[in-house]
């Protein structure tokens, strides 16, 4: 085996999918920027949740917006569900762990909110209930997958956003994932900041 092309390989593997993405994806994430503008600038909040790395992808793109992305400005209202251990681990216990966004999404989204939910696959249960929990509560969603898009495909309203990375290896989509929610931010702090290029 030579390693050297077997690095080299997941390069290129790497690009293609960003110009695949990129080709697919664009419209769907500028209507993303908006989305999210729209609902920041109506006090709003940004609910976040996923899996694994996924989990830390929802939790990584929420710091973002709280903190700064890569310029100052004010602190901008979201939540990454998958955050707290003490909420995970009293309704996983009491309810089961397919509930565990679900539960936050009832207590805590209002109409106008927005669920970034984030799944590889798509078919991540306790997302899809957390989808099902904000369209009940009136939110929009905005749903990062790959893989064909799974189930979440046909939960999706019309209204909602839906970035299914054109891929169906896990890293490749996480790959492309982070770059999808770096690009929200970039878009959001250029509607709030103006467009520094």
């Amino acid at each position: 085996m030579d390693m050297t092309s077997r690095m080299t390989s997941h390069f290129d593997d790497a690009v293609d999918a960003f110009r695949s993405s990129a080709r697919e994806l664009a419209p769907a994430l500028a209507a993303g920027v908006d989305l999210l503008f729209g609902a920041l600038t109506n006090n709003a909040r940004i609910l976040a949740c996923g899996n694994g790395g996924s989990a830390a992808d929802a939790q990584h793109f929420i710091a973002e917006l709280v903190g700064r992305f890569e310029r100052d400005r004010l602190p901008l209202a979201g939540i990454a569900l998958n955050t707290d251990t003490s909420i995970m681990t009293a309704v996983g216990n009491d309810y089961g762990f397919n509930a565990v966004f679900e539960r936050q999404v009832t207590a805590l989204g209002q109409p106008g909110d927005i669920l970034v939910a984030i799944t590889t696959s798509g078919n991540s249960p306790n997302v899809i209930r957390a989808i099902e929990a904000a369209h009940e509560r009136d939110m929009q969603v905005i749903a990062l997958t790959g893989k064909g898009g799974g189930q979440i495909s046909a939960l999706l309203y019309e209204t909602d956003i839906h970035l299914c990375v054109p891929h169906d290896r896990t890293m490749r989509i996480q790959e492309v994932h982070i770059l999808l929610l770096h690009a929200l931010c970039d878009g959001i702090d250029a509607l709030l900041l103006g467009d520094p290029l």
